[in-house]
Protein backbone atom coordinates (compact mmCIF):
# COMPACT_ATOMS: atom_id res chain seq x y z
CA UNK A 1 0.00 0.00 0.00
CA UNK A 2 1.09 3.36 -0.35
CA UNK A 3 -0.11 6.91 1.32
CA UNK A 4 -0.80 9.86 -1.40
CA UNK A 5 -0.90 13.11 0.23
CA UNK A 6 -2.01 16.48 -0.72
CA UNK A 7 -0.78 19.89 -0.12
CA UNK A 8 -2.17 23.18 0.16
CA UNK A 9 -5.87 21.98 0.22
CA UNK A 10 -6.64 24.90 2.90
CA UNK A 11 -6.51 28.85 2.07
CA UNK A 12 -5.84 29.80 5.66
CA UNK A 13 -2.60 27.16 5.59
CA UNK A 14 -1.68 28.66 2.69
CA UNK A 15 -1.65 31.78 3.95
CA UNK A 16 0.33 31.01 7.14
CA UNK A 17 2.47 29.05 5.04
CA UNK A 18 4.26 30.70 1.92
CA UNK A 19 0.77 32.45 0.31
CA UNK A 20 1.27 30.60 -2.59
CA UNK A 21 -2.03 29.28 -4.22
CA UNK A 22 -1.70 26.15 -6.76
CA UNK A 23 -3.31 26.09 -9.92
CA UNK A 24 -3.57 22.24 -9.74
CA UNK A 25 -3.66 19.80 -6.69
CA UNK A 26 -0.50 19.47 -5.16
CA UNK A 27 0.39 15.76 -4.62
CA UNK A 28 3.28 13.85 -3.01
CA UNK A 29 3.54 10.26 -1.42
CA UNK A 30 5.02 8.59 2.00
CA UNK A 31 5.97 5.15 1.82
CA UNK A 32 4.19 1.95 4.25
CA UNK A 33 7.06 2.68 6.17
CA UNK A 34 5.96 6.12 7.22
CA UNK A 35 3.19 4.58 9.44
CA UNK A 36 3.87 4.79 12.90
CA UNK A 37 2.16 2.07 15.50
CA UNK A 38 -0.21 4.02 17.64
CA UNK A 39 -0.09 1.56 19.77
CA UNK A 40 3.43 2.82 20.95
CA UNK A 41 5.06 6.24 21.76
CA UNK A 42 6.19 8.72 19.52
CA UNK A 43 9.92 9.31 19.70
CA UNK A 44 11.05 12.38 17.74
CA UNK A 45 13.74 11.89 15.02
CA UNK A 46 16.99 12.91 15.80
CA UNK A 47 17.32 14.61 12.73
CA UNK A 48 14.95 17.19 13.36
CA UNK A 49 14.42 19.86 15.94
CA UNK A 50 11.25 21.14 14.91
CA UNK A 51 8.68 18.73 14.16
CA UNK A 52 5.37 19.65 13.44
CA UNK A 53 2.10 18.54 13.43
CA UNK A 54 -0.79 18.48 10.77
CA UNK A 55 -4.01 16.64 11.17
CA UNK A 56 -5.42 15.63 8.34
CA UNK A 57 -8.98 14.00 7.23
CA UNK A 58 -7.68 11.00 5.39
CA UNK A 59 -9.99 8.11 3.25
CA UNK A 60 -9.37 4.57 3.02
CA UNK A 61 -9.29 2.96 -0.82
CA UNK A 62 -11.57 0.15 -1.00
CA UNK A 63 -10.83 -0.75 -4.91
CA UNK A 64 -8.27 -0.93 -7.60
CA UNK A 65 -8.98 2.50 -10.01
CA UNK A 66 -6.87 4.48 -12.42
CA UNK A 67 -8.02 7.26 -14.04
CA UNK A 68 -10.90 7.46 -12.05
CA UNK A 69 -13.89 9.99 -12.99
CA UNK A 70 -15.20 12.48 -10.45
CA UNK A 71 -18.40 11.70 -10.65
CA UNK A 72 -17.80 7.58 -9.72
CA UNK A 73 -14.85 8.77 -7.38
CA UNK A 74 -17.44 8.35 -4.26
CA UNK A 75 -17.26 4.68 -5.51
CA UNK A 76 -13.87 4.01 -4.54
CA UNK A 77 -14.06 4.32 -0.51
CA UNK A 78 -16.08 3.55 2.41
CA UNK A 79 -14.07 4.84 5.38
CA UNK A 80 -13.14 8.15 6.81
CA UNK A 81 -11.08 8.83 9.18
CA UNK A 82 -7.95 11.14 10.98
CA UNK A 83 -4.40 11.03 10.51
CA UNK A 84 -1.25 13.34 11.21
CA UNK A 85 1.46 14.02 8.61
CA UNK A 86 4.18 14.82 10.73
CA UNK A 87 6.42 16.97 9.02
CA UNK A 88 10.41 17.80 10.02
CA UNK A 89 9.79 22.15 9.39
CA UNK A 90 13.71 22.91 9.90
CA UNK A 91 14.44 20.25 7.45
CA UNK A 92 12.17 21.26 5.11
CA UNK A 93 13.29 25.00 5.04
CA UNK A 94 16.49 23.65 4.72
CA UNK A 95 15.47 21.59 1.37
CA UNK A 96 13.63 24.22 0.41
CA UNK A 97 16.34 26.48 -0.23
CA UNK A 98 18.59 24.45 -1.90
CA UNK A 99 15.75 23.17 -4.02
CA UNK A 100 15.68 20.06 -3.00
CA UNK A 101 12.79 16.98 -2.65
CA UNK A 102 10.63 16.77 0.37
CA UNK A 103 11.04 13.05 1.00
CA UNK A 104 13.28 13.59 3.87
CA UNK A 105 11.41 15.88 5.75
CA UNK A 106 7.98 14.27 4.62
CA UNK A 107 7.96 10.86 4.09
CA UNK A 108 10.85 9.72 6.70
CA UNK A 109 9.77 6.47 9.14
CA UNK A 110 7.04 7.22 11.35
CA UNK A 111 5.30 10.50 9.46
CA UNK A 112 2.44 9.16 8.94
CA UNK A 113 -0.25 8.74 12.25
CA UNK A 114 -3.25 6.94 10.79
CA UNK A 115 -6.29 6.48 13.44
CA UNK A 116 -9.15 5.16 13.11
CA UNK A 117 -11.68 5.02 10.42
CA UNK A 118 -16.08 5.94 11.07
CA UNK A 119 -18.03 3.96 7.47
CA UNK A 120 -18.60 7.33 5.93
CA UNK A 121 -22.12 6.15 5.81
CA UNK A 122 -22.26 6.93 9.84
CA UNK A 123 -20.83 10.74 9.29
CA UNK A 124 -23.47 12.66 7.00
CA UNK A 125 -22.49 15.51 4.56
CA UNK A 126 -19.23 14.34 3.64
CA UNK A 127 -18.15 17.93 2.73
CA UNK A 128 -18.70 19.37 5.53
CA UNK A 129 -17.02 17.40 8.36
CA UNK A 130 -15.78 19.11 11.60
CA UNK A 131 -12.52 17.61 12.69
CA UNK A 132 -9.75 18.81 14.89
CA UNK A 133 -6.21 18.70 16.82
CA UNK A 134 -5.80 18.87 20.69
CA UNK A 135 -2.63 18.87 21.80
CA UNK A 136 -2.41 18.77 25.97
CA UNK A 137 -6.14 19.47 25.87
CA UNK A 138 -5.98 22.25 23.99
CA UNK A 139 -7.01 23.27 20.75
CA UNK A 140 -4.73 23.83 18.35
CA UNK A 141 -5.83 23.29 14.25
CA UNK A 142 -9.07 22.88 13.91
CA UNK A 143 -11.50 23.20 10.72
CA UNK A 144 -14.09 21.49 8.73
CA UNK A 145 -14.03 19.56 4.79
CA UNK A 146 -16.23 22.44 3.48
CA UNK A 147 -12.88 24.88 3.16
CA UNK A 148 -10.93 22.25 1.69
CA UNK A 149 -9.75 23.77 -1.79
CA UNK A 150 -10.45 20.32 -3.65
CA UNK A 151 -13.13 18.13 -2.78
CA UNK A 152 -12.53 14.12 -1.53
CA UNK A 153 -13.76 12.94 -5.19
CA UNK A 154 -11.50 15.73 -6.97
CA UNK A 155 -8.17 14.43 -5.11
CA UNK A 156 -9.32 10.96 -5.94
CA UNK A 157 -9.56 11.95 -9.63
CA UNK A 158 -6.80 13.84 -10.18
CA UNK A 159 -4.59 11.50 -8.23
CA UNK A 160 -5.69 8.28 -10.03
CA UNK A 161 -4.09 10.07 -13.11
CA UNK A 162 -1.05 9.78 -11.81
CA UNK A 163 -0.98 6.91 -9.55
CA UNK A 164 -3.28 3.93 -9.92
CA UNK A 165 -5.03 3.90 -6.77
CA UNK A 166 -5.14 0.10 -5.25
CA UNK A 167 -6.89 -1.14 -2.45
CA UNK A 168 -5.80 -0.27 1.29
CA UNK A 169 -4.21 2.92 -0.30
CA UNK A 170 -4.41 5.69 2.28
CA UNK A 171 -4.87 9.39 1.31
CA UNK A 172 -4.42 12.63 3.32
CA UNK A 173 -6.77 15.49 2.13
CA UNK A 174 -4.60 18.43 3.82
CA UNK A 175 -4.31 20.19 6.77
CA UNK A 176 -5.93 23.43 7.77
CA UNK A 177 -4.10 26.04 9.81
CA UNK A 178 -2.86 25.71 13.43
CA UNK A 179 0.30 23.78 12.46
CA UNK A 180 3.00 23.78 14.93
CA UNK A 181 5.69 21.84 17.13
CA UNK A 182 5.75 19.07 19.51
CA UNK A 183 8.14 18.66 22.25
CA UNK A 184 8.37 15.17 24.47
CA UNK A 185 5.37 14.65 26.91
CA UNK A 186 3.04 16.38 24.29
CA UNK A 187 -0.20 14.30 23.83
CA UNK A 188 -1.98 14.60 21.04
CA UNK A 189 -5.49 13.46 20.26
CA UNK A 190 -7.66 13.64 16.82
CA UNK A 191 -11.48 14.17 16.64
CA UNK A 192 -13.73 13.66 13.60
CA UNK A 193 -17.03 14.98 14.50
CA UNK A 194 -16.38 15.02 17.90
CA UNK A 195 -15.20 10.81 17.75
CA UNK A 196 -12.01 10.30 19.09
CA UNK A 197 -9.77 8.71 16.25
CA UNK A 198 -6.15 8.51 17.64
CA UNK A 199 -4.16 9.61 20.86
CA UNK A 200 -0.52 9.78 20.05
CA UNK A 201 2.01 9.96 23.22
CA UNK A 202 5.27 12.49 22.29
CA UNK A 203 8.98 11.02 23.67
Amino acid sequence: MKIICVGKNYADHIKEFDGKHPKNIVLFLKPDTAIHNTELPYYIPDFTNDLHHEVEVILKITQNGKCISEKFAHKYYEEIGLGIDFTARDLQASLKQNGLSWEKCKAFDGSAIIGDFIHKSRLGDLNSLAFRLEKNGQTVQESSTSLMLWTFDQIIAEASKFFTLRKGDIIFTGTPAGVGSVAPNDILEGFLENQKMFTVNIK
